[in-house]
């Protein structure tokens, strides 16, 4: 993936699957399409939450949670009042759960956030929250079997509370074979042209902390 592809600002190397919908990385669709075959003998019906995000959306999102338009979230899962907090604390807050635009894993397309849609009734309202996939939630079952299958289809969970700074994301699966291309190619200095260039909130801040949060945010993760 060239800069642009990999910070999310161009999607050349995105394809849109009908259905479930969709929009992957070309090289994962056949890898997501056999992991959801695997899953419909099993009985779920597998589907994507979220897909290929692009820049301007993931700078939607941090810029909403920054002005305090969009619901920030603690580590145990409570609401936080934004507006007590510094703007150095908004920084680390959102940083718990959303990616700093230009260095989300959604961007490369390898990555998707998983519902089993057999698992809920009709107009329920997923949260993609930790409590969903415990033991009693609705998605405890795709937890358990995911565990158990993902990895042959070349899967992985990049976001287990072990190693990165993202709080523990059973829902979020990551196609291996590129995303780990991707994160060795996105560089500080390629993430800091694209939020140098963008108005996001913080900015300032942001780009005084940049390798550290490279670092603890890109580059390392819970490795497959």
């Amino acid at each position: 993936m060239n800069a642009q592809e990999l910070t999310g600002q161009a999607c050349t190397h995105i394809v849109d699957l009908p259905d479930p919908p969709c929009r992957l990385h070309a090289h994962v669709r056949a890898a997501f399409l056999g992991l959801r075959r695997a899953a419909a003998a099993d009985g779920m019906d597998l589907a994507a939450h979220s897909s290929f995000r692009d820049f301007q959306r993931q700078l939607a999102i941090w810029n909403g949670k920054f002005s305090g338009t969009r619901p920030m979230y603690d580590a145990a899962g409570s609401l936080i009042e934004t507006a007590a907090l510094t703007p150095a604390a908004r920084i680390d807050a959102i940083l718990l759960w959303s990616a700093l635009p230009g260095a989300s894993r959604h961007h490369w397309g390898t990555d998707v956030d998983l519902i089993d849609r057999h698992a809920t009734a009709p107009g329920y309202q997923v949260q993609l929250t930790q409590a969903e996939f415990r033991a009693g939630g609705p998605f405890a079952a795709l937890n358990a079997w995911l565990e158990d299958n993902a990895a042959r289809f070349g899967f992985f969970r990049p976001y287990q509370g072990v190693r990165s700074g993202v709080q523990p994301e059973p829902w979020h699966l990551s196609f291996a074979p590129i995303a780990e291309d991707a994160r060795q190619d996105l560089s500080p200095e390629i993430l800091r042209a694209a939020i140098e260039a963008a108005p996001l909130l913080g900015k300032e801040l942001v780009l005084a902390r940049l390798e550290e949060l490279h670092q603890r945010f890109v580059a390392r993760i819970d490795q497959p």
